[in-house]
């Protein structure tokens, strides 16, 4: 019994050692995992004080990818607001006052003057004028013409008596859209370049009128043939300007690219839009005849009009300050330098002369120096490639560099054509473009038309208004 004893006791005893070499085992595992870690986090930490070592402290920041603009050069702030004594910047009086309404203080029961808070009846009154602009909240109107027809035998046609502010008539089951409705939706699109979906919810969240999109379309379209005659007589018009300032930029039309073009001066601009970017274009629309300045950048369209030119100068500037990025040869050179202050120069010229520092004698005197530093600079002769092609391209538009050295309203720069595309370009953004050809020449149309009365000052919503009322009193059957 006691030897059985005995045996039980040697096998626990033997089992119980086999459960502490494994685990012993397992704590000897389990140190070596941690010394492998502490290796490797002290090689981390080494290779994070050499990467610490190597890196500068002004090192430039890494290379934005291609879609992304890099961060503009950081400039010290302007100081905003006008300058201490120039006259402050103020909305216009109102032309007239529409409603008087007089509002009295509040009175004791011996009807004087009293404060509302502590019933004091005050002393020292005075009168005020507080003048309020506000908006009045548009409404539907609907209006039912009761019209009268009869059949002409000579015409052989129906005719219906109108109303001046009454649109064609029109068989459809359902009300037309008037003249505010027809203007508005027109402005919208095309003036502050809404989508078509916008524009209908922008007439239902206001006024109340309920449109689709595909109305929008079809009204501006339809508004767009009727005043195709303004057009026409808005190209006649350019056709006589003493200049004309000429940029194109491209358009997308049903996923097709065409391009649009912007002809300008202070009076006027007018867009066309073609799937042409030749010279026949500008011809086309200038005509053979036309006898004033184009004003445009070096594009080799404008070459192919008669019509004398004046190229841009910031456009020369801009390629002397890109080809000196890409050749940086060519950026050392003294023909770039001299090119940069000769355009300098010359647009400094005019301002003085347009603001009325330089006499006569003495403004003549400077542009005569600097036709010769230009010629000079023509005929400059040098190996690098950009060098030899700047050259000739001043000497190919020579004259056409100095033009507006010689006539006062002529400007050395391209800027105006480039502002009339700006809201193009952001009506490109927006929408893509159009999706029709006839959507495209309908929004030039306008567009053309309501930059014009803006120019103008005639007021965008009374011109627009006014235009389509006329179409209708003379030609809208």
């Amino acid at each position: 019994m006691k030897r059985d004893e005995n045996y039980w006791l040697r096998a626990e005893n033997t089992l119980l050692q086999a459960h502490v070499d494994g685990l012993q085992y397992e704590l000897r595992q389990r140190e070596l995992r941690l010394a492998e870690k502490d290796r490797y986090i002290a090689q981390l930490e080494e290779r994070i004080q050499e990467l610490k070592q190597q890196a500068v402290p002004d090192s430039p920041a890494p290379a934005c990818p291609a879609f992304v603009k890099a961060n503009a050069p950081q400039r010290k702030p302007k100081k905003r607001g006008r300058p201490v004594g120039h006259p402050a910047a103020l909305r216009p009086m109102p032309k007239k006052i529409d409603r008087h309404q007089t509002v009295p203080l509040a009175r004791d029961a011996g009807k004087k003057p009293i404060c509302p808070h502590c019933r004091t009846r005050l002393a020292q009154l005075r009168k005020h004028r507080r003048i309020v602009e506000d908006l009045i909240q548009a409404t539907v109107e609907t209006t039912c013409y009761h019209t009268q027809s009869g059949h002409c035998p000579r015409c052989r046609r129906r005719i219906e008596s109108r109303e001046t502010q009454q649109p064609p008539a029109a068989n459809v089951p359902h009300g037309q859209l008037g003249l505010n409705a027809l203007a508005t939706a027109v402005i919208l699109r095309v003036r502050h370049r809404l989508p078509f979906r916008q524009v209908a919810r922008v007439l239902k969240d206001l006024p109340g009128l309920q449109v689709s999109a595909a109305t929008v379309v079809k009204q501006v379209k339809r508004v767009a043939r009727w005043l195709e005659g303004k057009y026409q007589d808005l190209t006649q018009r350019m056709r006589a300007s003493p200049f004309v300032h000429a940029d194109e930029t491209g358009w997308r039309i049903d996923g097709r690219n065409f391009w649009l073009w912007a002809f300008t001066d202070p009076t006027f601009t007018l867009y066309h839009v073609d799937e042409s970017r030749g010279g026949k274009v500008p011809l086309k629309l200038l005509g053979k005849a036309f006898g004033g300045v184009v004003v445009s950048d070096f594009y080799s369209a404008y070459n192919q009009l008669e019509a004398p030119k004046q190229r841009c100068l910031v456009h020369l500037l801009r390629e002397v300050k890109e080809t000196g990025q890409a050749n940086e040869s060519f950026q050392k050179t003294s023909f770039a330098k001299k090119l940069r202050r000769w355009c300098k120069d010359a647009l400094t010229l005019k301002d003085q002369r347009r603001k009325k520092r330089l006499n006569k004698a003495e403004y003549e005197r400077k542009t005569a120096r600097l036709e010769t530093r230009l010629a000079t600079l023509a005929q400059t002769t040098d190996p690098d490639p950009d060098v030899a092609r700047l050259a000739k391209r001043l000497l190919r538009h020579e004259q056409e560099l100095t033009r507006f050295l010689h006539e006062p309203k002529l400007e050395g720069t391209n800027n105006r054509a480039e502002r009339a595309l700006r809201p193009v370009v952001v009506l490109r953004k927006i929408t893509g473009g159009n999706r029709s050809e006839a959507g495209a020449q309908a929004w030039a149309k306008l567009a053309s038309l309501m930059t014009t009365a803006d120019q103008q000052k005639l007021g965008v919503y009374d011109a627009t208004k006014k235009l389509i009322s006329e179409y209708w009193a003379t030609a809208g059957r």
